[in-house]
């Protein structure tokens, strides 16, 4: 185990270089090239070349990746081209937000999807299974943008139970009831597509642990059947969903970028949109880096976790 686990973190580290190369050039070949944007274009040309070179944009691009990866490595992550301030502070007030909407989708995906997927199982070829597999597969093909514009048309706009966005009301203080009110709408958009994903899944896995001899051995000593799904079923049904969730977690930062806008949530996908928009290349780059870092991790971590808690699967110690 010690040795598939240092394995694949060292697999992560080319992997990670790779990213890092692909995401500068990509930005150094985009529209709008830095030295335009950040280069005061009322200075004479002389101390706008002087400006120039001082910001090192005049160097030869492998130079420049090099000073960019090693800020990178040690926390300094440049300056921003619009506001100037350092883009690590922006990440930082911008953070919280995000992570308090991925735990609470997250939450929701687990919360509604298992349930669901163990009575579409249960119930496997009824109505209400057929049901269950037509609205998942709605929630993965309905894009997020649409589903959040609806419910602020119908939930905020109409009949006013939600607001339209915000993480509070306006010049309110703190309330833990009116940031839960904000925040459930946004949530619940994020968490669709991954709770659609996560019944499907839990549907497959608990089909193929029901068939199962212990199975059938519980039920012949005569045990409820609800006592037979959820502790002898259930247990070994979620060994397959480990891989999914721990996945599932650093997508969500792809998903909030289109939420986080719908709803005016001040998080990292509201940064990197609003970025984007201003061609804000420092805070782009480290956004996208991060966002790769939590998808690596998020695999790793999966193959970790299944590794443990599958006793079938061995590794090699060489």
């Amino acid at each position: 185990m010690t040795t598939y686990i240092i394995r694949r973190l060292l697999i992560t580290i080319p992997l990670l270089i790779a990213i890092s190369i692909i995401t500068f050039a990509l930005m150094q070949f985009a529209p709008g090239s830095p030295a335009v944007l950040d280069v005061d274009p009322n200075v004479p040309p002389e101390a706008r070349e002087a400006q120039i070179e001082a910001m090192g944009l005049n160097e030869p691009l492998p130079v420049q990746y090099a000073r960019w990866i090693s800020g990178v490595v040690t926390g300094d992550f440049g300056n921003s081209y619009i506001t100037k301030r350092p883009v690590s502070d922006m990440l930082l007030e911008r953070l919280p937000n995000t992570l308090i909407l991925m735990t609470a989708a997250t939450i929701l995906a687990i919360v509604i999807a298992i349930p669901i997927g163990i009575i579409s199982a249960v119930r496997q070829y009824t109505k209400t299974d057929y049901a269950i597999t037509l609205v998942s597969f709605a929630g993965v093909a309905v894009p997020n943008f649409w589903i959040g514009l609806m419910l602020i048309m119908f939930l905020s706009v109409q009949f006013g139970w939600f607001p339209v966005g915000g993480v509070q009301t306006l010049n309110a203080d703190f309330d833990i009831m009116d940031r839960l009110h904000h925040l459930f709408l946004p949530a619940l958009v994020l968490a669709t597509a991954d709770t659609a994903q996560l019944t499907r899944y839990t549907r497959t896995s608990m089909l193929e642990v029901k068939n199962q001899d212990y199975i059938r051995t519980a039920r012949a000593k005569g045990f409820k059947e609800s006592k037979v799904i959820l502790k002898h079923g259930l247990r070994n049904a979620l060994l397959p969903l480990i891989t999914l969730i721990a996945i599932m977690l650093p997508t969500l930062i792809g998903g909030s970028v289109v939420v986080e806008s719908v709803f005016s949530w001040p998080g990292l996908g509201d940064l990197f949109m609003t970025s984007v928009n201003q061609r804000d290349y420092p805070v782009i780059m480290i956004i996208t880096m991060l966002t790769a870092v939590l998808v690596v991790i998020g695999n790793l971590i999966a193959d970790i976790l299944y590794a443990i808690v599958d006793p079938r699967i061995e590794y090699r110690e060489d």
